[in-house]
């Protein structure tokens, strides 16, 4: 049997996956979280062969989940379900371990076959999406100017920023100033917007 942990927030689409793969006959849920943070927490306990997760949750993102299961060293492989059908955020999945990444949107037969095909040491990726990321531009960003650029995208003043982070109000400002130069934004919220319609934020 492949075990299998899912990550969701949203709880009719983590009851409707884990339905969908009890359906299969080597497939076992063993776990159900409702962010990464919890995920992280049933890593230990369930100890599952592949974890499927969302990249947008609370506490913890799909993406942050993937990259502190390969820093834990867990024999466990992740495949990102989202529906964020961008090449940034596909690019941003590898670079953080993750060994698939799914649409939402996509048949619901894609979904048992990519776990099987991640267990199996494969990699499972929307062949659409994986064409265009080698088209698109790489990702400018620094994973700190990325934090400080998110928060601020969420109307969080520098001040605010800085207290979150542990950083000064001056170092804030550099780090938003570089993104924003980077971007070619004219300030910070047309700075996020343009990230996150790159998949980059």
């Amino acid at each position: 049997m492949i075990r299998v942990l899912l990550a969701e927030d949203q709880s009719m689409v983590l009851g409707a996956l884990a339905a969908l793969l009890d359906l299969e006959p080597d497939i076992e849920v063993v776990g159900r979280a409702h962010d990464g943070r919890e995920a992280l927490d049933l890593l230990e306990t369930t100890r599952p062969d592949v974890v499927l997760t969302d990249i947008e949750m609370p506490n913890l993102t799909g993406l942050e989940l993937a990259a502190e299961v390969k820093r834990r060293g867990s024999p466990a492989r992740v495949v990102i379900l989202t529906t964020f059908g961008r090449s940034g955020y596909l690019r941003r999945a590898l670079d953080a371990g993750a060994a698939g990444y799914l649409l939402k949107d996509a048949p619901s037969e894609r979904l048992a076959e990519a776990v099987r095909r991640v267990h199996a040491g494969l990699r499972a990726i929307d062949p659409d999406l994986a064409a265009a990321a080698w088209d698109d531009e790489a990702d400018p960003l620094t994973d700190r100017e990325r934090q400080v650029l998110r928060l601020a995208a969420d109307g969080q003043p520098s001040a605010r920023i800085a207290a979150e982070l542990h950083l000064s109000e001056g170092t804030v400002r550099n780090y938003l100033s570089e993104a924003i130069s980077k971007l070619g934004a004219e300030n910070r919220v047309a700075a996020a917007r343009i990230a996150r319609q790159k998949g980059w934020l």
